[in-house]
C-alpha cells in the first residue's frame, strides 16, 4: 500500500495492541503507574475501566511488558467462561498439568492453590489479566472472589486486574457479588487523550513505523482529526490509516496529509 510512498517500515495505525507504539499520555502513563504501584502492593483487586477504543487493551499489554521476572503473569483475553472454564483457562496459564475431561472444579481449585504456594515460595507473585471484563458472565465474577480467598497469612498469593469498559459497573453492583465489588483495592478509568496531545501522539506512531521526514499531517488536517475522532486513541488511528490511504491515491509529491484527504474518512 503506502509504506514505500511515505518511507514506512510498518503501518502506523494499526489498531492492534503493539507495545511498541505505547504512547505515554498523561492518562495512560498515570493509569500504568497506578497498575505498577498496586501490583507491587499486593493488593487483591484492581479495576480499570473506560469507554470503547480508550486503550484498555494497550494498557494491559504494557502492563504485562512492565512487570519485572518477580512476576508471573496469566492473560485470560476471553470473557466468556463459565466458573469451571475461567479455572481451566488460569490453570493452563498457570502451566498446571491436567486432564481437563476429568478434573472437577474442586480439584482444579486445589491445584492452582498449591501452583501459586509453589510459585510464592520461589518469590514470584501471580498477577491475573482479564479483559473485556464486562461480558463476563455474573457467577463467573463471583468465582473470581474464591480465587481472592488463597491468601498466605501474609498476602494474597494472586492478584486480579479486570479490564473492562463502563457497563462493568452495573455488572459489580448486582447485590450477588457485593463481596467481589468490596474487595477493589485500586480502580482507575480511562478517559480520551487530550486534544494537546493528538499531534505528538501521530508523530510518535509515524516515528516508531519508521518516518523520518517532516511533519506529515498538515495542521488544518490534524484540526478535523481531534474533531472527527472526540481523541479516542482507536477512531484516531483508524481515521489517520484512511487519511495516508487517501492520500497515497491522490499520489501528491510532497507526500503530506493535508484536510482534504479526512473529509471522506
Amino acid at each position: 500500500m503506502y509504506l514505500e510512498h511515505f518511507g514506512l517500515r510498518e503501518f502506523p495505525f494499526s489498531i492492534t495492541p503493539d507495545t511498541e507504539f505505547f504512547f505515554s499520555t498523561g492518562v495512560s502513563q498515570e493509569a500504568l503507574n497506578t497498575l505498577l504501584i498496586a501490583a507491587r502492593t499486593g493488593e487483591g483487586f484492581i479495576k480499570i475501566t473506560g469507554e470503547v477504543g480508550t486503550g484498555k487493551s494497550m494498557l494491559c499489554r504494557k502492563l504485562m511488558a512492565s512487570l519485572s521476572s518477580d512476576f508471573k503473569v496469566a492473560y485470560i483475553p476471553n470473557p466468556y467462561l463459565d466458573p469451571d472454564s475461567l479455572f481451566m483457562e488460569l490453570a493452563a496459564e498457570l502451566e498446571i498439568e491436567f486432564d481437563a475431561d476429568t478434573i472437577a472444579k474442586h480439584q482444579a481449585l486445589r491445584a492452582i492453590k498449591e501452583r501459586l504456594l509453589m510459585l510464592h515460595n520461589s518469590g514470584k507473585r501471580v498477577v491475573v489479566c482479564l479483559d473485556e471484563a464486562q461480558a463476563m458472565p455474573i457467577e463467573t465474577l463471583e468465582a473470581l472472589r474464591l480465587l481472592s480467598n488463597l491468601e498466605t497469612e501474609k498476602r494474597k498469593l494472586l492478584q486480579v486486574i479486570i479490564f473492562g469498559q463502563p457497563e462493568l459497573e452495573d455488572k459489580l453492583n448486582h447485590p450477588s457479588i457485593r463481596q467481589l465489588k468490596q474487595r477493589i483495592a485500586f480502580e482507575y478509568c480511562l478517559a480520551p487523550m487530550g486534544r494537546d496531545e493528538i499531534d505528538y501522539y501521530i508523530q510518535h506512531r509515524l516515528s516508531v513505523a519508521g518516518h523520518q521526514g517532516t511533519r506529515m499531517f498538515t495542521r488544518p488536517a490534524l484540526w478535523l482529526l481531534k474533531l472527527r475522532t472526540r481523541c479516542v486513541p482507536r477512531l484516531v488511528n483508524i481515521v489517520a490509516h484512511k487519511a495516508l490511504l487517501s492520500s497515497y491515491g491522490r499520489r501528491s509529491e510532497e507526500r503530506r496529509v493535508g484536510k482534504e484527504c479526512l473529509r471522506l474518512c
